[in-house]
């Protein structure tokens, strides 16, 4: 999609479709809506249409006019950003979303959306740069281009080829070229990561996922390294390989590094990912009910390599290591069992690994987890942050609203909060505690992978923290969001690629 700025008068412009944003300055019975802009020509346009009530400001609604009187657009798109009390830039995203997901239906190959114009609008809750609200429509435009559709063969190319951002008459457009580079960049590492997620599983084997991590480092110009059983095993890695060797598809242990050379030598950040490439349960094998969704349980691992992509091509002064173990959990005869004892990679080369008395084979995410924590410290990793479609717990808890985190160090979670911020991404930071960690404790070994139904993402949080020690550390649990379940107005359904900008921008903020 090319993106370009332009100054021009909104009504002037030709184009196949203009797009202006609708904020409600009323209140719930009485909507106020109002235009975000201040051009005459347009607001012309809409009067009869807020009079009439066709046009109210409602989050994602959209009105479509053909041939608008007055203006040179070949149509005018009207968006809803909702109340303009709450408008910030998450909810600018999404508006930009929504255009393009309208315009794709209607096979509209170009457009023309104009920026807010803050000095004809109210107060909304947060006033933000201009090059802020250049950089999120970006995003949110390249976002909504994405279709998963890739199999069918009938597919249509609905891509958008071309995207205007109307400044402000005068406004200097040379500073804000850096936001639309920016903007995209992170756009397209989400989509990376959704390209990646979306890949069924016979067509993103652990092999596969290691052979494409390497080919974007290639691109972007990072060190890959990819090893396989013999170097799992030379590890010690067993809970890792435990959850392996149920499996055909040999596992792959991926480890991509940036290593900028003016940056201090520590903070050393690890990205940690689940790669489990299809998870059946293993020998506790899941319904057959909604199965074939478990080609998602990668996402954590695909979300940190697509957060490589962009840290490569954004270049913040901070050393990056990240890991993605990739598996396929699978029940056949060499798979583990029930009852049976693992042994960790060891913590330190004069400390043993942990043992793990495996009670649930479906609750292998953490083993595979477990160790690739270990190692991100035992290559240096001063901090750490992890990602998985861990717990169907967490999606009991927040539903398919917010994604779950937990951390066990205050100024790390600190930075993730004011990274989400940014990112407009939805987190809450759930409980750790001496409560859930007495729940995973093993009467034959040091803990066990489940700690029964109560509190079941506390308690897998327990079991990794038992890792991690005292690394400050983020758990994030993206189960009830990598998989968007219904189309929403402003992405498709299917792979979300959540975490990756808020992964970003936690790493950016050291």
């Amino acid at each position: 999609m090319k993106t370009v700025l332009s100054t021009q008068s909104p009504s002037q412009l030709e184009t196949e479709c203009l797009i202006v944003g609708v904020l409600d300055h009323g209140d719930k019975q009485n909507p106020q809506p109002e235009l975000q802009t201040g051009d005459s020509a347009i607001r012309q346009v809409a009067q009869d249409l807020i009079a009439s009530k066709e046009i109210t400001g409602k989050v994602s609604e959209t009105l479509l006019l053909h041939r608008p009187q007055g203006l040179k657009a070949k149509r005018v798109l009207f968006v809803g950003g909702g109340k303009a009390k709450n408008f910030a830039t998450p909810e600018l995203r999404k508006l930009a979303g929504t255009a393009v997901r309208f315009l794709k239906g209607k096979n509209i190959k170009s457009f023309a959306l104009l920026a807010p114009d803050q000095a004809s609008t109210r107060a909304s809750r947060s006033e933000f740069a201009v090059s802020e609200a250049v950089r999120v429509m970006v995003e949110g435009a390249y976002v909504a281009d994405f279709d998963p559709d890739y199999y069918r063969s009938d597919r249509k190319d609905q891509k958008v080829q071309e995207f205007t951002i109307l400044l402000g008459e005068g406004t200097d457009r040379s500073p804000l070229e850096p936001a639309v580079e920016e903007g995209r960049i992170i756009a397209e590492s989400q989509n990376f990561t959704r390209d990646l997620v979306n890949e069924p599983g016979n067509r993103m084997t652990p092999t596969i996922l290691a052979e494409r991590a390497k080919k974007m480092c290639e691109e972007v110009g990072l060190p890959c390294e990819i090893y396989g059983p013999d170097k799992i095993k030379e590890l010690k890695m067993g809970a890792f390989w435990s959850v392996a060797q149920g499996s055909d598809e040999e596992p792959r242990l991926i480890v991509m590094r940036y290593e900028p050379k003016h940056a201090p030598p520590a903070p050393v950040l690890g990205l940690v990912g689940k790669g489990i490439t299809f998870d059946s349960g293993g020998v506790s094998i899941k319904p057959a009910e909604n199965m074939e969704k478990m080609k998602y349980d990668m996402a954590g691992g695909a979300a940190m390599i697509g957060v490589m992509r962009a840290i490569a091509l954004l270049k913040p002064r901070v050393r990056v290591i990240a890991i993605v173990c990739a598996a396929e959990n699978m029940p056949d005869g060499k798979a583990q069992k029930p009852g049976d004892v693992q042994t960790a990679m060891p913590l330190s080369p004069d400390r043993p690994g942990k043992t793990i008395e495996i009670v649930n084979t479906d609750a292998e995410g953490r083993l595979v987890l477990a160790d690739g924590l270990t190692y991100a410290k035992q290559l240096g990793a001063t901090h750490l942050i992890d990602a998985a479609t861990l717990t169907g717990a967490c999606v009991v808890a927040l539903g398919h609203v917010n994604s779950g985190a937990f951390s066990n160090d205050d100024a790390a979670w600190a930075k993730f909060e004011a990274a989400i911020a940014t990112s407009g991404e939805k987190f809450w930071r759930m409980p750790l505690g001496e409560e859930y960690a007495e729940q995973i404790k093993s009467e034959i070994g040091d803990i066990k992978n489940t700690g029964g139904r109560w509190g079941g993402a506390s308690t897998a949080a327990e079991f990794l923290k038992v890792f991690v020690e005292d690394t400050p550390w983020i758990h994030l649990d993206i189960a009830g969001m990598a998989w968007v379940e219904d189309a929403k107005p402003y992405v498709a359904k299917g792979p979300s690629g959540v975490a990756v900008r808020s992964i970003l921008e936690w790493v950016r903020s050291y």
